[in-house]
């Protein structure tokens, strides 16, 4: 790693033994549009095909791996591994050296699930373009909470025919492009607050974001659907915000009841382990999500189900359900090591949670509230709001809370 740093410089990552005429192709076109380059080396087998800036040896070396023991191609689970974390360490090291602006790489399977760990460590941001035989599937494993740009290889990368040749300049001129363009000058920047949002409180998270944004701040508000509420988290967990606002709470049902927006375990602990002042609500809790009537589970088919559209259904979670939801929500709130404080909705948890509305179901709410108020540290407070979530004397006492936190 010479060369000097220049913060416009594509960083090329792939296994140069497999593809190297294709990323030869690619690394030519982005230099024929004025932007440097930088090539990484992750194969593990052949001779690369095209002469790499950081080699092979050093990408295994930086996950203290012997990059000879995987030559013979015996132990092809173990290189992944050891190559992807390489790769990481490698990546973040370019970019924190001032010598990634973007970064490209191209592969199938395998090349994807490495090349991708080594986008994943980089800030939003940083540009980022995958080419992929799987990208016009689910990526959500190989995207994470990032912001990379999938293409779809359409055949798979190997060699340069009709097809790929207009998928690689594509790709090539994308990341060019991005790396090249100048962004517009922010204004004045403000702290930063995160909210959690979804249709049924979308009427709270919007008059509280306008009383915390006239408080000075700038609030980026995440659609709760599994993927929003980690890249929600991940933001949280890099450093990039000031407090949290997390009133739509509702992955911790989808990963209760199996729903389709499930955001993992861990969900609501972001704002614990960075050390800033959170509000945590209940929020839509009442409700977990499935795709399709036809998809929900055997086992809910009794159950108080509601047909949002065709292509979402909702389950009405029971006492049982909610018990667990609260005690999910109890110990990540425990965690908290700043000002943190629990808003109970006493009226209802979304807009369907309302006295008269399909989900209206006081002894289900009721069970979450009281996993909550047996379970919280003394010294974290909960106040009981005798609203609606979505009525504006809720989320203005949402907001001010967090305010006086701040």
């Amino acid at each position: 790693m010479s060369s000097s740093p220049n913060p416009k410089t594509v960083v090329i990552i792939g296994a140069l033994d497999t593809k190297g005429v294709e990323f030869a192709f690619v690394k030519g076109l982005i230099e024929a549009e004025g932007v440097d380059t930088l090539v990484v080396d992750f194969g593990t087998m052949g001779e690369p095909e095209l002469e790499p800036d950081v080699t092979r040896a050093e990408v295994a070396a930086a996950a203290d791996g012997d990059i000879a023991y995987f030559a013979s191609g015996e132990h092809k689970d173990e290189a992944m591994q050891t190559m992807a974390a390489g790769l990481a360490v490698v990546v973040r090291r370019l970019y924190d050296e001032g010598r990634l602006g973007g970064i490209i790489g191209m592969g199938g399977t395998g090349g994807t699930s490495i090349a991708t760990t080594g986008m994943r460590v980089l800030p939003v941001g940083v540009p980022k373009v995958m080419v992929s035989t799987v990208a016009g599937g689910d990526v959500s494993a190989y995207a994470g909470a990032r912001d990379i740009t999938f293409i779809p290889s359409i055949v798979d990368v190997a060699g340069i025919n009709s097809i790929s040749r207009a998928i690689y300049a594509n790709a090539a001129g994308a990341i060019a492009g991005m790396v090249r363009l100048e962004h517009p000058p922010a204004g004045e920047e403000r702290p930063l607050v995160t909210a959690s949002m979804f249709g049924n409180t979308t009427t709270c998270v919007e008059r509280a974001r306008g009383v915390v944004e006239a408080g000075g701040y700038e609030v980026l508000v995440f659609h709760a659907t599994g993927i929003g509420g980690n890249t929600m988290e991940a933001l949280i967990a890099d450093g990039y915000i000031a407090g949290s606002l997390d009133i739509t709470t509702t992955e911790l049902a989808d990963y209760v009841c199996g729903g389709v927006f499930s955001a993992g375990p861990e969900r609501c602990k972001a704002a614990s382990g960075a050390g800033i002042p959170a509000i945590v609500v209940p929020g839509c809790v009442d409700m977990a999500n499935f795709d399709g009537i036809e998809t929900v589970p055997e086992r809910y088919r009794g159950r108080n189900l509601y047909q949002w559209n065709p292509n979402v259904t909702l389950l009405r979670t029971n006492v049982e359900e909610n018990v667990r939801i609260g005690e999910m929500l109890v110990a990540a709130v425990n965690l908290a090591t700043a000002p943190t404080a629990v808003l109970l909705p006493m009226r209802g948890v979304s807009m369907l949670d309302s006295e008269g509305e399909r989900f209206w179901d006081p002894e289900a709410d009721g069970a979450c509230f009281d996993a909550v108020r047996n379970g919280l540290r003394v010294d974290i407070p909960v106040h009981e709001i005798d609203h609606n979530i979505n009525d504006p004397e809720f989320a203005d006492i949402a907001a001010n809370t967090l305010l006086e936190m701040l």
